[in-house]
């Protein structure tokens, strides 16, 4: 009587289960450990000098605040609103400059709001305040 059993004559076929299952946790790993520039380091192309346009005028500069509020000579805008007069206007690119604290998604509805209404932003971020560069 054998101690062994014999091998099988065909090939053990190889799970896949296992494979799969080391392949997601090296994903996750990787996800979880890899390091995510911040958003003020984000690069976009910016190709008007010292904010002219192509024709030499002056590119509209707008201001966009956490709230979602947009400000454009001196005044506040909603986002629907400078999006219709800027297009009425027949601008086509203006300069988005953006408060320190703005959420990356009310950056990237607007980004994607003025883009879609056929003007092209320039983006400049300005930096949060910080205690020691408040004025009283």
């Amino acid at each position: 009587m054998p101690l062994v059993k014999p091998r099988p004559a065909r090939p053990m076929p190889i799970r896949m289960t296992p494979l799969i299952d080391v392949v997601f946790i090296l994903l996750v790993f990787f996800m979880v450990t890899s390091y995510l520039l911040p958003t003020g380091y984000l690069e976009l192309e910016n190709d008007t000098a010292e904010g002219r346009g192509g024709d030499g005028e002056p590119l509209p500069q707008l201001q966009l605040q956490a709230d979602g509020q947009l400000q454009w000579d001196s005044q506040d805008w909603s986002l629907a609103e400078v999006t219709e007069r800027l297009a009425s206007q027949g601008q086509q690119e203006v300069r988005l400059a953006t408060d320190g604290d703005v959420p990356l998604d009310q950056f990237t509805r607007t980004l994607s709001t003025l883009d879609s209404a056929g003007i092209k932003a320039h983006w400049k971020r300005t930096a949060p305040d910080s205690p020691t560069t408040q004025q009283p």
